[in-house]
């Protein structure tokens, strides 16, 4: 039984930036409930990484608001397209993935989204099952029904045409694989952040031509990282992962510039509207705010205990100073050694804080490492190991640091 069609659209239309078009959304949820027929609704996802953020998660979520509402959810892995590479919001042609590779990312990107979304309930299906299959004939009749004029209404493909920066055919076709997508799972709807607005009218134009009734292209913000700046990313390391530990989630939560809390607030959380209003009212502090908000983030992939736990050991640490109730212990082999004493910059990297010397010396010189709360300053100082030595790096890393014996 589905919920009224203005009640539909009301819980629909929260983060939503672009909907091509309302009016023909109105008319499919009409048509859905005189029928008692699911609307599909579709996402892609390229799994062009191996882990999923919370801005990655924003269509994710949407997809599970449809399914919800009783619709059919499809998830798309495109472990085809994500070898071509999305051009969307590039400035540079993308590297191409190996099939392998996208496999690898493809497994843990379902168990990801798997936090999210019924599985059960879900048609999960790899674009590769139709595209493999075609020959090099079905590819031109595809292409044939794009111009190139069409291609150069995008803004980054026109951008980097008047800059001089190379753009590849192959960057071409993949709006037409992703709109192709669309006539085989025959969408009624599809889904993505703004960046893939352009790729979903693409769908809307090839199932025209397939004599198919277009699909509805609906389109959720992009989520600026902790940083406040660039758009959430691993690479820049401004992201929070959805499986990383509450308390970590808890952290990164936490640093989220304030004039972005309400943003978070409707994107990354299921906290009501009036919830979110009274929380952001001028007379609430905001850092009280902001711990409401990485509570209800760390919630939504956790539990309430652990986002309790949380906070608790947020406060633990940051306002009263003390040290983590679990800091995990990391063995540093003898040999790493020299007269008893190991390189500051050496000991960050074998923490797992820091992929390479140059990124630990960094940190160092960004004034993030202290060992027992004195800070290091000099990225060239060794460090004599000594019993109950605590590590830290940036606001939130611990290690204590024990001598390997053997």
């Amino acid at each position: 039984m589905f919920k009224d069609v203005d009640e539909q659209l009301e819980i629909i239309l929260r983060g939503t930036v672009d909907i091509v078009t309302k009016e023909e959304l109105t008319k499919k949820l009409s048509r859905s409930m005189k029928e008692n027929k699911p609307l599909r609704v579709k996402l892609g996802l390229d799994p062009t990484a191996p882990d999923i953020h919370i801005g990655n998660a924003i269509p994710i979520h949407k997809l599970r608001t449809f399914q919800s509402l009783g619709h059919t959810a499809i998830l798309i892995i495109g472990d085809h397209t994500a070898t071509v590479g999305d051009p969307s919001g590039a400035n540079k042609t993308r590297p191409m993935l190996s099939h392998d590779k996208v496999m690898e990312n493809a497994r843990t990107y379902l168990s990801q989204a798997g936090k999210i979304l019924d599985l059960n309930k879900t048609e999960v299906v790899y674009n590769s099952k139709w595209f493999e299959k075609m020959t090099f004939n079905d590819v031109i009749k595809l292409t044939a029904q794009m111009t190139v004029a069409r291609m150069m209404e995008r803004d980054d493909f026109t951008k980097r045409y008047n800059a001089g920066i190379p753009i590849s055919v192959n960057e071409f076709i993949y709006p037409l694989m992703q709109g192709y997508d669309s006539i085989i799972v025959k969408s009624d709807v599809e889904l993505g952040g703004t960046d893939q607005l352009f790729n979903l009218l693409v769908g809307r134009d090839l199932q025209r031509d397939a004599d198919m009734e277009p699909q509805i292209a609906l389109t959720t913000p992009l989520l600026e990282g902790t940083d406040g700046n660039k758009k959430m990313s691993k690479s820049l390391g401004n992201y929070i992962g959805v499986t990383e530990a509450p308390g970590e989630m808890f952290g990164k939560a936490m640093s989220i510039p304030d004039n972005l809390m309400r943003k978070y607030f409707e994107l990354t959380t299921d906290l009501g509207i009036s919830e979110i209003n009274q929380l952001l009212d001028v007379h609430t502090h905001p850092r009280a705010a902001k711990a409401a908000l990485a509570k209800a983030i760390v919630r939504r992939y956790h539990t309430d205990k652990d986002a309790e736990a949380a906070s608790a050991e947020f406060d633990r640490i940051f306002k009263e100073h003390a040290l983590p109730d679990n800091i995990p212990d990391v063995q540093i082999p003898r040999e790493e050694l020299t007269d008893g004493k190991i390189w500051i910059t050496r000991l960050i990297v074998l923490c797992g804080f820091a992929n390479t010397n140059s990124e630990a010396r960094r940190l160092v010189q960004q004034g993030g490492v202290s060992i027992n709360n004195d800070a290091i300053n000099d990225p060239s100082l060794n460090i004599e190991i000594k019993p109950d030595m605590i590590l830290k790096v940036g606001k939130r890393r611990f290690a204590r640091i024990v001598l390997n014996n053997q």
